[in-house]
């Protein structure tokens, strides 16, 4: 069973960066499509990035330039790095998982395995 665990939320300024981490364990992360998701309150949950089985990586308009997903195989863990945060990007963000490692439409459907999600807040 494939579990995720995301860690790194908190509480920022605009302007200011996080690093989200969501380890993984139960298969090889390799093998795997990831993403990071988030939902703010009485909103539906959005796709911010996902990476493909060899490292293609793909971004939603609001966070290109800003956001940045990367993996690292070796310790199953996936990470988002977040820069130049805004108000906007408040939210609970969720790692997800699914072993179709081909890009599909980033939504949460085309994703199998999630995590509890970590609390990003960003003040003006």
């Amino acid at each position: 069973q494939v579990q995720l665990v995301e860690s790194g939320g908190g509480s920022v300024q605009a302007g200011g960066s996080l690093r989200l981490s969501c380890a993984a364990s139960g298969y090889t992360a390799s093998r795997y499509r990831m993403g990071w998701f988030r939902q703010a309150p009485g909103k539906e949950r959005e796709g911010v990035a996902d990476i493909d089985d060899v490292g293609t990586t793909r971004y939603a308009e609001s966070v290109k330039g800003r956001f940045t997903i990367s993996k690292d195989n070796a310790k199953n863990t996936l990470y988002l790095e977040m820069n130049s945060l805004k108000p906007e990007d408040t939210a609970m963000y969720y790692c997800a998982a699914d072993q179709r490692w081909w890009f599909l439409p980033l939504t949460p459907s085309n994703f199998r395995f999630w995590g509890q999600g970590t609390q990003v807040t960003v003040s003006a």
